[in-house]
């Protein structure tokens, strides 16, 4: 077998290149892409619980909990118990929330590095092979979601 002809060993290397051209534009914020990433889920759905989260971002509850743990420790959010004693729910902070409007245009560039080294058919046949991949219907306007802006 050559390695080089994997389908999963060549993503996970395209996957780190990409991981460092947005990483390397958020670096004055001190967070990488995958604390980004949830910050904007908990923005999005707050007051969400770890296990919907966990879901949602197709992560492990207890990598996802450790990694909640370094945005706690930061005061990017918060963790508190739910009604039942055994939910723990997650909310953004209001210093998680400024530091997601001072990232969204660091994200933005980075988006738009990447979306120049692909040009545009190489990201619409991306998102589609991504979608596949993840089981989902391609969506022909993926992307288009609004980030967080001053005032929301």
């Amino acid at each position: 077998m050559d390695q080089f002809d994997c389908l999963c060993i060549r993503l996970r290397r395209a996957s780190r290149a990409l991981t460092r051209i947005y990483d390397e534009s958020l670096s004055e914020t001190g967070l990488n892409i995958a604390q980004l990433g949830l910050l904007f889920s908990v923005w999005q759905a707050q007051p969400i619980a770890i296990k919907a989260l966990a879901e949602k971002n197709q992560l492990d509850p207890s990598t996802l909990g450790r990694n909640l743990g370094v945005l706690e420790r930061r005061a990017l959010l918060t963790l508190s118990a739910g009604e039942d004693g055994r939910t723990r729910i997650v909310t953004l902070t209001q210093t998680g929330m400024e530091l997601l409007i001072r990232a969204a245009p660091l994200w933005e560039s980075a988006q738009n590095r990447a979306r120049e080294r692909l040009t545009a058919d190489g990201e619409r046949t991306l998102r589609a092979l991504l979608a596949l991949l993840e089981g989902d219907e391609p969506d022909p306007v993926a992307g288009s979601r609004e980030s967080p802006k001053e005032g929301s």
